[in-house]
């Protein structure tokens, strides 16, 4: 069961509309990194986690990623103000003004709709975390590129917060990792000799054997 507060996770505000920059905020609301595909990805992994506290993290922040989504869309609104006109958008998601009506639609960047393509579910725990944090790594990126492209102090209020949620997840599904690290998909495979041979083919016909992958050496680089 999911309760709704009416109060936003933190308040948003901009210091004037400006409608080409609410097309790049586009991309954390329907884009393939944004804030609807973690929340729909973390739910969806859910369902067939087993480890109580580890679900719970799942939906917690699955949960809080449609706050974010709530965000960035309270954002575009702002960044749109009230009048439509196609001029005002040089490229992107000219659709919002003559289908929408303004409405923080769910596409890209680009007006592309979501898919549930973007979202990755294995059934293997080891492998979800790893995809997981792969995710919050790619929205943290995209949070920087959107920062570096505003000069309005409130959005890039907003984006930083955003941004260091995001990397709050990050270090929770890193702690979730290391105590499943030796389960699942990590614990059936890579037990042959085969797994711990490292292929040098920079220099062609060579490799050498490594009793542990995560200790393979780059100490003799191309010359």
């Amino acid at each position: 069961m999911f309760k709704h507060d009416k109060k936003l996770l933190r308040e948003v505000r901009v210091e004037k509309p400006n409608p080409q920059y609410a097309v790049l905020m586009q991309e954390q609301l329907g884009g393939g990194n944004g804030e609807l595909k973690a929340a729909m990805q973390y739910l969806s992994q859910s369902f067939r986690i087993k480890d109580p506290a580890i679900k719970d993290l799942f939906l917690d922040i699955a949960a809080e990623e449609l706050s974010h989504m709530e965000m960035v869309a309270q954002t575009i609104n702002l960044l749109n103000g009230h009048d439509v006109d196609y001029k005002s958008v040089d490229a992107g998601v000219i659709q919002t003004h003559v289908l929408g009506g303004l409405s923080p639609v769910l596409t890209n960047s680009s007006g592309a709709p979501w898919t549930a393509d973007y979202v990755t579910v294995t059934g293997d725990l080891v492998a979800d975390l790893l995809s997981n944090i792969a995710s919050e790594q790619r929205a943290k990126v995209v949070y920087e590129y959107l920062y570096r492209q505003i000069e309005d102090k409130y959005v890039k209020e907003t984006i930083m917060f955003l941004l260091e949620r995001e990397e709050a997840h990050n270090a929770l599904f890193r702690e979730a990792l290391n105590k499943v690290k030796d389960t699942g998909s990590n614990k059936d495979f890579g037990i042959t000799e085969d797994s711990k041979l490292y292929f040098n083919l920079s220099t062609p016909g060579e490799y050498f054997k490594s009793p542990d992958p995560t200790e393979t050496s780059f100490s003799n680089p191309r010359k």
